[in-house]
């Protein structure tokens, strides 16, 4: 023998009919307060100063890079060269 029982009620009604607490308050001002925290914290915070701290180390060095760069083809622009060419030995 089989017995299905359908119940037909919202989620508050489920909650208070097992006994559970309505955290709804408590997740409406948790999120107020984040969202309060998040607002300050952006309007203290400069966009170049986010991206330093939400980049990984890794990725900050692009702008080293670059300059790396440019130097080489600046470098190679005037015929300086610097360190390309031959293996460093004379005379060949």
């Amino acid at each position: 023998m089989k017995i299905t029982i359908d119940i037909d009620c919202t989620a508050q009604e489920a909650r208070s009919f097992l006994g559970l607490p309505d955290v709804a308050p408590m997740q409406e001002a948790l999120m107020e307060e984040i969202q309060q925290r998040m607002r300050k914290a952006l309007q203290a915070s400069e966009p170049e100063t986010l991206l330093k701290t939400w980049l990984p180390a890794s990725l900050q060095g692009w702008e080293e890079l670059q300059k790396n760069f440019w130097n080489q083809m600046a470098a190679a622009a005037t015929g300086g060269g610097g360190k390309g060419g031959k293996s460093g030995k004379s005379g060949e």
